[in-house]
């Protein structure tokens, strides 16, 4: 029996506590940052605004930014009933999907090494691969798009008047599951080579932190309307 097939003591098994490494998943270099843990990648993935959606359009590579929203075991991605790649996913019935990459990455530090070629970055990163498929139901359509708004915020969709059906139907969401996923991460301070350390050139880390300012309320908010408590909690 492969560890993967063993229970832990709390009767969860590995497989239920990390993705299965794949070819696409395994980087070429630096084999030793990637992980499988599923914990860890749900944590990178939430923290995030913004994700990367790349895909093959007439036999050229596209990437686009965009908003997204993890559900479980599953991330939407939002954008517009125009968008071709939305078209393209499809809903798996009528239409095959559409075979993205998916990634999201998080700064954390610039790695300043004594020489030019050791100079790196401290990260986070996830990388999903899989077929997207439009989302066509309407009950999952307002569940992630509820997901979306509360990726920038959390707790902001209940503070926040639902679409109704009008933007429904101008708003496109494709849903891909997390079957194929990795994270990566680089920590720690630069790699000098022994013979560099006597280099009189500073080497370290210099963090790189977000961080949120005061909210601003808008010029016509009615001046009765208290700051919402998801807000204040930032």
């Amino acid at each position: 029996m492969s560890a993967a097939d063993t229970s832990t003591a709390t009767g969860t098994s590995a497989r239920d506590e990390a993705y299965a490494p794949t070819d696409r998943t395994v980087p070429t270099r630096n084999r030793g940052r990637a992980s499988y843990d599923k914990a860890l990648v749900h944590a990178i993935l939430d923290e995030a605004y913004v994700c990367h959606l790349g895909f093959v359009r007439d036999g050229a590579p596209v990437v686009l930014p965009t908003l997204f929203g993890r559900v479980g075991e599953r991330l939407y991605v939002h954008g517009s009933t125009g968008s071709r790649p939305l078209r393209a996913a499809g809903d798996g019935v009528a239409a095959p999907g559409l075979p993205v990459c998916l990634t999201v990455t998080h700064l954390d530090g610039l790695v300043l090494a004594r020489s030019a070629f050791h100079h790196s970055l401290n990260y986070r990163s996830v990388v999903v691969h899989g077929t997207a498929h439009q989302v066509t139901d309407p009950e999952e359509l307002r569940v992630a798009l509820d997901a979306l708004v509360d990726q920038v915020v959390p707790g902001r969709s209940a503070e926040s008047r639902p679409a109704n059906a009008k933007e429904l139907a101008a708003t496109a969401v494709i849903r891909l599951d997390l079957d194929e996923v990795s994270a990566k991460v680089r920590s720690g301070g630069p790699n000098d080579d022994a013979e560099d350390l006597s280099l009189p050139y500073w080497a370290g880390v210099v963090p790189v932190r977000g961080g949120y300012g005061a909210p601003i309320p808008s010029d016509d908010l009615d001046p009765s309307v208290a700051l919402p408590a998801h807000l204040a909690a930032l």
